[in-house]
């Protein structure tokens, strides 16, 4: 019999305190992967809670230099394991080696940690203001324990145990109790062996990463609500997140979600009388990358009815007919897509091709765009909104221009949003009106570009109004403002300076002085 795997916890691979064990699947085979993972109880979260309080305290002494030295040499683990994580997570995910895995996902990773060691290092994300007259100081600084729930769809990049919440929340100088998703477990233990033997050669405290691998959700309810928890991460689905959200929430705990998202798709006329073809072939491309399963994934599209809309209607059918379906993460998933599109069936719309799950042992669904008009949409707005996570889209073709602003003001909050307009100016008047609405209804709006790209820029916003997200005015990606959603604000007040932080003292390298003249504030 196969051993059960060991947790991370408290700075060494120990024995799970459970008795209870699961196994991930190969979504190509549809079989059992052979290893076993324990299902930890509360003790394991016990004692890692205890071993990330006792790492908070000892983290906020550690020169930002050891974080970033932590960061640096977790990504170059990586890179030397990179043959046995790129086997792994295919095995456990079925998404390509290459290019989904070797060449986009795990460079990604890679960058990431050595973004957030560079922001650990360089320190402006503090936001440091000194005002010297009144002797009043503030900052940034950690938060303490975070614990991070890592998705299904991205097993290197957004892990719990690897990905950029991690990176962000020990770049701000905290420990963090990762829970890993169980359709990639063996994965991610092989990225925390990759954290492990970083911290023991950075010298970081040895529970600034922990990782567990599943939990029943009464624990994870619990862990969330525990008062030695500082900030909760997660990304998945809104069922999920709302559930931990109301956990936190009761006890004041800081939750970041990232949810559900449609990230609608408008094409004006003036595009689709320039290239129409062009753009069914584009939205085919982007709805149907990693089998639809991307958080900025369009599943919605909007344009004004006509002939013209109807070339793009059967231009983009045929384009979801002849591609061969992806591979879905999990029979779950398969269940929950078909699921999804039999409710937007029922609430009143039609399906073009598609509709219904392929047979054969690989955790596939046929490729699928359904249809409705605008005056349809309008009357069943919020049933017509449930995100078919995967290779599904729906089509909505509004009577006239007044019809589709109707529509995008019903929309609800979303990560993304995207308007393809003429290359003259004859769309720029209805662009005007529909940008307007869109940009409350999404945090990254985008011209003439597909949004499945979400590129490691400092000023990218991924993130976006409920329910996208729990809260609009943060970002899962883009350092070093990230980290802000890991760090408390600290104020010091007539603090004798040798007292102070190092980076509140009147000759901090990054500090903002600020000055009252005439009664006015001013930098400098």
């Amino acid at each position: 019999m196969t051993a059960v795997a060991a947790v991370l916890v408290a700075g060494s691979w120990r024995a799970s305190h459970s008795n209870r064990s699961f196994q991930a699947e190969n979504p190509v085979t549809g079989t059992k992967l052979d290893d076993l993972f324990p299902v930890s109880g509360w003790a394991d979260c016990d004692a890692a809670l205890e071993a990330a309080t006792a790492a908070a305290q000892q983290l906020r002494h550690t020169p930002p230099e050891v974080i970033a030295r932590f960061l640096e040499l977790y990504a170059s683990e990586l890179e030397a394991h990179a043959d046995a994580l790129l086997a792994t997570a295919n095995v456990e995910t079925g998404l390509p080696v290459s290019p989904r895995l070797k060449d986009v996902e795990l460079p990604r990773t890679t960058t990431q940690l050595r973004q957030g060691a560079a922001a650990a290092r360089e320190g402006s994300w503090r936001q440091i203001v000194i005002d010297r007259k009144a002797n009043i100081r503030s900052y940034y600084a950690g938060l303490g324990p975070v614990v991070v729930f890592g998705p299904n769809n991205f097993p290197f990049a957004f892990n719990g145990v690897a990905g950029g919440d991690m990176v962000a929340a020990v770049a701000a100088g905290n420990p963090v109790i990762a829970k890993a998703h169980p359709l990639h477990p063996a994965t991610s233990r092989l990225l925390a062996e990759c954290a492990y033997a970083a911290m023991q050669q950075s010298g970081v405290p040895m529970a600034t990463v922990q990782m567990l691998y599943h939990l029943d959700n009464e624990d994870g309810l619990r862990l969330v609500s525990d008062p030695r928890v500082a900030a909760i991460a997660f990304t998945g689905s809104r069922k999920g997140g709302l559930h931990l959200k109301a956990a936190a929430e009761r006890v004041g705990k800081p939750i970041y979600l990232e949810m559900s998202s449609l990230n609608p798709i408008v094409l004006l006329p003036g595009a689709l009388q320039e290239k129409g073809a062009q753009l069914a072939t584009e939205l085919a491309d982007s709805c149907l990358a990693g089998a639809g399963q991307f958080c900025t994934s369009p599943n919605l599209i909007l344009t004004l009815a006509g002939e013209d809309a109807e070339q793009l209607a059967r231009a983009y059918a045929e384009q979801m007919e002849k591609r061969p379906s992806g591979t879905l993460l999990s029979t779950g998933g398969l269940s929950g897509l078909d699921a999804n599109v039999r409710a937007l069936v029922a609430a009143g719309a039609e399906v073009v091709t598609g509709g219904k799950p392929l047979d054969g042992p690989r955790y596939c669904y046929s490729n699928t765009l359904l249809r409705v008009t605008g005056a349809q949409f309008l009357e069943n707005a919020e049933a017509l909104q449930v995100e078919a996570f995967g290779n599904a889209t729906t089509l909505v073709t509004a009577a006239d221009a007044a019809q589709l602003i109707e529509v995008l003001q019903h929309l609800e909050g979303n990560l993304t949003a995207c308007v393809y307009s003429s290359s003259d100016s004859t769309d720029d008047a209805l662009y005007r009106d529909v940008a307007e609405v869109l940009r409350t209804k999404a945090g990254r709006l985008l011209n003439d570009k597909m949004p499945t790209g979400v590129a490691l820029s400092p000023a990218m916003n991924h993130g976006g109004p409920y329910p996208a997200t729990g809260h609009p005015g943060f970002t899962a990606v883009g350092i070093p403002r990230s980290l802000l959603r890991f760090a408390a604000l600290q104020c010091f007040d007539n603090v004798r300076p040798h007292r102070l932080p190092a980076e509140l003292r009147d000759d901090a390298p990054h500090a903002e002085i600020w000055r009252q003249i005439d009664g006015a504030w001013v930098k400098g």
